[in-house]
């Protein structure tokens, strides 16, 4: 593995921890950076189909629903719909008349690189207000201890538990699928991506139910083998199709990567496509399945 590859990849984790650990607006500006980028990559993809999308609007409305996710949650669903109206309506006065392609990918890239990346701010922000001590809604912990025992867990956000939680678990999928992939895999996947194999996606997912059933016990979890066993299955397949739609969207654009961003790994897209369709998965388990648990 090249050295770039190495150390751009240890950066990128040292600014996602770090970012993760503050949260509030810290986190919600990474995100912002990431939705951002992420965007342009998506829509330079369309633009090479010949496709003419909204792109700046939506880029508007996506990063104005990360900022509403974090100051009110129960704001962020309802700019879905008002903004993919919005886009429509944006669409119809233009010079060129618009084509069912034009709408279709920009509401795709609304909700593909806008709405599902939100729910990371969302899962972050669980629990957050009530622990924020820095400025812009920020977090440090008073005794650094408390994050790694497990008696004093309950006094971290809850939101940054999770979030960093989920990370590990996609970790875990993605290295555990690579090796295995690489070194015992003979069973193809799927031709959207040939390289990937039954036996590195079994042994990925295996590895994310190890993590979040280790993840269940440490954070006090109701039925934790049920739910660590459950979550990180989730988990583990909303990653793998992640990576399998980033990829498809790729192979009809007739690139390799989405960009060049990142030394030794291509564009913001090929490094979180992982990561899309975890954060809504995670988000309701959290909220809505754990609650009833208990």
């Amino acid at each position: 593995m090249p050295w770039t590859r190495i150390i751009s990849g240890i950066i990128a984790i040292a600014i996602a921890l770090t970012t993760t650990l503050l949260g509030g607006w810290y986190f919600t500006f990474t995100y912002v950076v990431i939705v951002y980028l992420g965007q342009n990559e998506f829509f330079d993809l369309v633009r090479a189909k010949g496709i003419a999308p909204a792109a700046k609007t939506t880029l508007v409305v996506s990063l104005a629903l990360l900022a509403i996710s974090t100051v009110n949650v129960s704001l962020a669903d309802a700019v879905l719909p008002l903004a993919g109206t919005f886009i429509c309506f944006y669409l119809l006065f233009q010079p060129k008349i618009a084509t069912i392609a034009d709408i279709s990918a920009s509401i795709l890239g609304l909700f593909y690189t806008g709405y599902l990346p939100s729910f990371w701010v969302r899962l972050r922000g669980i629990d957050s207000a009530t622990h924020a001590n820095l400025p812009l809604s920020g977090y440090l912990p008073v005794d650094w201890s408390d994050l790694f025992q497990r008696s004093h867990i309950s006094s971290v956000p809850q939101g940054l538990c999770v979030t960093v939680l989920t990370f590990l678990c996609i970790w875990a999928a993605d290295i555990g699928a690579y090796f295995v992939g690489k070194y015992f895999g003979k069973t193809h996947l799927s031709d959207i991506s040939p390289k990937k194999t039954v036996e590195g996606a079994v042994f990925g997912i295996g590895g994310s139910i190890v993590v979040a059933t280790a993840g269940a016990y440490y954070l006090h979890w109701s039925h934790y083998i049920l739910t660590g066993i459950s979550l990180g299955l989730l988990i583990g397949i909303a990653s793998l199709l992640g990576d399998l739609t980033e990829s498809m969207l790729k192979r009809d654009a007739g690139v390799k990567d989405s960009g060049q961003l990142i030394p030794g790994h291509g564009g913001i897209l090929d490094r979180t496509d992982s990561y899309i369709f975890t954060a809504p998965i995670v988000y309701y388990f959290v909220t809505l399945l754990l609650p009833l648990l208990k």
